[in-house]
């Protein structure tokens, strides 16, 4: 983004959540919005049924991050229980791009990519970079073009504030990969070897038993079966985790096995587990429909519930299992291990044992019978934690070709200029190449790279300097921190001339439209010395009320710097209102006749660069003790007006075009040596230009 500004005031006051009824009005039926259950406007999302199934929340309260102007970018987030995004919907904002530049489709466009997508999952604005597995576990949205700096800080918004509420309302939600069987461990096993070594689950409750959880209640003679044979089996319950597949192979038959290893294939971040029920109560009730939860089996780990689902695939057990089981109800149930499950930690299984009381209305009672259990760890293979990179790492990743490009263009013109700067301007060519370098910079780091510099990012920095902030933001566009780095550089080297000169991609256009206004014989404008001298000051009184409406109204401070045209002439290339263009135009125009009228008298980047060129060490301009008297000619051709009459140079106005270098070393034009030449004709030949002062 050419003018990144993003007021990073980290520590300012939370807002205040929208009113209940804006919030309600964005829920899509069957959905409604529930009670409000925190300070900060966290909501219960809940279904058709009024049963709660999430969570409603808006990211400014949470995670209030400034965007372009000061101002956070809410975000109105729909989160189910299993923290997937059911819908992320953007609710305020003003970021100047969107606003008043690409449109508001290009960012509603944005956030329509959570949909369906987990927190548990590693999601990164950009796209896929570097060897084939670097990204594999990674999730990339697409960015907006021209704006990649206020989508990462609104993707920054959804997860700060997604995150906080699924640690204090969803517990069990993981945050990175768990544990998973690895497909590379093998073991000889059979059913009395999982048995023996505690791989197989088992819960026994006998009728007396369940009698025992009843007595006292309303349901304690509603199981005559129990009462009548208390020795005989009630609940035979065995359980056994199929992730690993030595321990799969060694329960299953063939074409269960094959079967399963399907599936597993598709659903890679399931934890498979087979239940099998041999008494009489059975595993799942008459009203239970297959691929949905188990209505009587729930499980929970660390304190917390872990969500069950049937695998819906059919089971067929090892010759080796005993008939009982054969004979049995089974189910293979399955569980992300996203969202928490570790299936090499104990975790609990319990299934309900329900009994009805009464006839036409009965009265529903029920006893949770649990069995906890554990796979080995030596079955599974805990990887690294798979880290989101740092967004402003992330940036230089999807930027790296372009920054190459920029570093290698940066490193020949700082060279040329710093070495060569005298054989430069003295090329016949050296029009024609300056004009090249220019035709670069516009069409490279302008319209493709979006590094145009704005006044807009050090007003930035400037409040949340004072607010105490971080300047984290400047890492978001790393390509326009790159040049803002070389033209600091050139402060100390050469003043404002760098930037202004050679990488300023509105310079580059004002000067094409100079040479536009030359080649079409337009009439050209002389501005008396006396009037631009004045006109010069007008760019830092410019700039002193940006500061001002920096300080005092932030909130005006996004239309207020549209007195660059740089956002209309390069970030959106003209694709915006008609007066915006018509402005950035008037500017070209005005340039045919007036050189770089705007860069000159109006731009309060050029000011703050001509401030900042008080930082220059040197005077690299070569002049002779003839410039200024009585020699004028530097000073009648330099066409920024940054010669004195004196012969000295005004560098917070020089542009470093390298003009009057050109014609000091040339002996057909510099007056001095052309003296020197016609007298050296009359006396003997003498060598060097004793005259002459170096540049320092």
């Amino acid at each position: 983004m050419a003018a990144l500004a993003w007021l990073s005031l980290s520590f300012q006051a939370t807002a205040e959540p929208s009113d209940r009824d804006r919030i309600a009005e964005k829920i899509i039926a069957p959905m409604s919005l529930g009670e409000r259950i925190s300070e900060d406007g966290v909501y219960e999302l809940l279904n058709s049924g009024g049963q709660h199934s999430g969570y409603v929340f808006e990211t400014e309260p949470l995670a209030p991050l400034p965007g372009f102007s000061g101002a956070p970018i809410n975000v109105l987030v729909v989160l189910d229980l299993e923290g997937r995004f059911i819908s992320v919907r953007l609710l305020d904002h003003n970021e100047p791009i969107f606003v008043s530049g690409l449109g508001q489709a290009p960012f509603h466009a944005f956030f329509e990519q959570y949909e369906g997508h987990s927190i548990s999952e590693s999601l990164v604005v950009g796209t896929p970079y570097g060897g084939g597995g670097a990204g594999g576990s990674l999730v990339y949205l697409d960015g907006v073009t021209k704006a990649t700096a206020s989508v990462r800080i609104a993707h920054e918004s959804v997860l700060a504030a997604t995150l906080q509420v699924a640690r204090e309302k969803m517990q069990g939600i993981s945050a990175g990969p768990p544990a998973h069987p690895d497909p590379d461990y093998s073991e000889d096993l059979d059913w009395q070897a999982l048995v023996d070594e505690g791989l197989v689950g088992h819960l026994r409750v006998s009728n007396a038993e369940i009698d025992d959880r009843f007595a006292g209640t309303v349901w304690a003679d509603d199981d005559p079966d129990a009462t009548d044979y208390p020795e005989e089996t009630y609940l035979d319950l065995w359980v056994v985790d199929l992730g690993p597949p030595s321990v799969a192979r060694a329960v299953l038959d063939g074409d269960t096995f094959a079967d399963l290893r399907r599936f597993m294939e598709i659903s890679q971040t399931d934890e498979p587990i087979l239940v099998v029920e041999t008494a009489r109560h059975g595993l799942v009730s008459e009203d239970f429909v297959r691929n949905t939860s188990p209505d009587w089996i729930s499980a929970e780990q660390g304190g917390l519930p872990v969500a069950l689902r049937d695998a819906d695939l059919y089971v067929g057990l090892a010759e080796d299992v005993p008939e009982e089981l054969k004979d049995g109800r089974a189910l293979i149930l399955r569980t992300d291990r996203r969202l928490g499950f570790d299936p090499a930690s104990e975790w609990t299984l319990s299934v309900q044992a329900v009994r009805e009381h009464g006839m036409f209305q009965p009265e529903i009672g029920s006893a949770e019978l649990s069995l906890t259990h554990a796979t080995p760890e030596r079955f599974f293979t805990r990887p690294g934690q798979v880290e989101r990179l740092p967004q402003w790492l992330e940036a230089i990743y999807n930027r790296q070709g372009d920054l190459i490009i920029l570093g290698a263009m940066l490193g020949v013109m700082l060279s040329a200029l710093l070495f060569g700067q005298a054989r430069l301007a003295g090329l016949s060519a050296f029009t024609p190449i300056r004009l090249g370098v220019l035709a670069a910079v516009l069409g490279f780091i302008g319209w493709w790279g979006q590094g145009q510099l704005s006044i807009v990012t050090p007003l930035a920095t400037l409040q949340s300097t004072l607010a105490g902030g971080s300047f984290n933001f400047l890492l978001y566009d790393p390509f326009s921190l790159a040049i803002w780095g070389a033209t600091i550089l050139g402060f100390v080297l050469w003043g404002r001339g760098l930037f202004c000169g050679w990488l300023c991609p509105f310079g580059a256009m004002q000067e094409f439209a100079h040479h536009l206004g030359r080649l079409l014989r337009i009439p050209q404008i002389e501005m008396p010395a006396r009037w631009d001298a004045r006109l010069k000051w007008l760019k830092y009184v410019v700039l002193a009320a940006l500061v001002a409406v920096t300080l005092w109204l932030p909130q005006h401070m996004d239309k207020a710097a549209e007195v660059e045209p740089f956002k209309t002439a390069i970030t959106t290339f003209f694709l915006r209102e008609w007066y915006y263009a018509a402005y950035a135009i008037f500017w070209l125009l005005l340039g045919m006749m007036l050189f770089k009228g705007f860069c000159r008298y109006v731009c309060p980047l050029g000011a703050l660069m001509a401030i900042g060129g008080a930082l220059r060490l040197r005077r690299w301009i070569p002049r002779r003790v003839e410039c200024g008297s009585p020699c004028q000619l530097c000073r009648v051709e330099c066409q920024y007006g940054a010669i004195e009459k004196s012969g000295k140079i005004d560098y917070a106005e020089c542009f470093q075009c390298l003009d009057c270098v050109s014609i000091h070393d040339d002996e057909t034009r510099c007056v001095p040596l052309v003296l020197k030449g016609r007298a050296e004709k009359r006396r003997p030949r003498v060598t060097g230009h004793p005259n002459t002062v170096p540049a320092e």
